[in-house]
């Protein structure tokens, strides 16, 4: 229920009500989350601190947690980037999308792990799955990791450091091009998200991550360049239909849109997507209303979206049953609809 004991009016698009579901005190990972933005309950309220002090004792944060290294670390040193998805980068950006608290010095220490071994001397953050204390080269930082890594530093409170700025900078002016000259054949090739894993066109995945984590940078705190990246990518990602997905690329359009997952690598979905421009203030821009109506065709008879995406067995602690209605991604659609509703 919502503050104050009120049915939220947004449920009414549902087959079901899923929020005593989602609210379940055996899940506090989900009840953290959806407390916070399904129901707008401030953070230092006692149940918000309650459920998340449970979920960092409760898998599947527990699990990555007791993975980690001393050090900071997760499976070896270096970049992080291997193994997928285990690896450093990964445990730190699946962490960052469950709700961890960031002030925890396992989070800390993490960061600050990231910080020294995977930013390159551009400013962005590298792809590298080397076993090596050499931070990887610019040509390796492509807008995916970039987005995910920028995200989860500034949601754990990082943004001030200023080798998070440096990211910060490097996202927004290798989106716009603005006194931008790092660009590389074998990684990100061009403004506008070229990339060189989609043969050099632009590339959607990398638009949303790369928005993420702008977004996360709250918007009075947004310099003028950032603010210009924002609306540049929120143009590219509503000039097609995010229902379709028909992005640029040099194959056919990956089935992988049309899979609602969770946790999210540097693969997206179209709910991704959606999520991202209403972060951005988008949610009601007429362009979404086909890809809202796809979404809602997704949900079970009890309001519920399954996870067709787990990364099943791949992971420190398996999040769902690959098609079995989740708790994680229905949270995600909830959390795009009452914006959008």
């Amino acid at each position: 229920m919502s503050r104050g004991g009120r049915r939220p009016g947004w449920l009414g698009v549902l087959n079901g009500d899923p929020l005593p579901w989602l609210l379940d005190e055996n899940t506090p990972a989900i009840r953290h989350l959806a407390l916070r933005f399904l129901l707008d309950e401030p953070e230092d309220a006692p149940a918000v601190r309650r459920a998340r002090s449970k979920a960092m004792r409760t898998p599947p944060i527990s699990t990555i947690l007791e993975h980690q290294h001393p050090e900071g670390y997760w499976e070896k040193p270096g970049p992080g980037y291997g193994r997928k998805y285990r690896g450093t980068v990964w445990s730190l950006t699946f962490l960052d999308q469950m709700g961890a608290d960031g002030s925890d010095r396992r989070l800390e220490r993490a960061c600050a792990y990231v910080l020294a071994h995977t930013q390159t001397s551009s400013g962005g953050f590298g792809i590298s799955g080397a076993l090596s204390e050499r931070p990887p080269p610019p040509s390796a930082v492509y807008h995916c990791l970039n987005g995910n890594l920028l995200r989860a530093m500034v949601d754990f409170g990082h943004l001030d450091d200023q080798r998070v700025r440096r990211a910060i900078d490097w996202q927004a002016r290798s989106i716009t091009g603005e006194g931008f000259d790092g660009y590389y054949r074998s990684g990100t090739t061009g403004p506008g998200f070229g990339c060189a894993v989609n043969e050099a066109h632009p590339c959607a995945w990398g638009a949303i991550k790369a928005l993420r984590g702008l977004a996360a940078i709250p918007p009075r705190r947004r310099a003028a360049h950032v603010r210009r990246a924002i609306a540049a990518g929120a143009e590219f990602l509503l000039s097609r239909d995010p229902a379709l997905a028909d992005y640029p690329t040099g194959t056919s359009v990956s089935s992988s849109w049309f899979k609602l997952g969770f946790p999210s690598g540097y693969v997206a979905d179209v709910l991704q997507n959606l999520e991202t421009l209403a972060e951005l203030g988008r949610a009601r821009d007429h362009r979404l209303r086909p890809a809202l109506g796809w979404l809602l065709s997704q949900q079970d008879d009890h309001g519920r979206w399954a996870n067709r995406y787990p990364y099943a067995g791949k992971l420190w602690a398996d999040i769902d049953r690959q098609g079995a209605p989740s708790k994680w991604v229905t949270l995600r659609a909830l959390s795009f609809i009452r914006r959008a509703a």
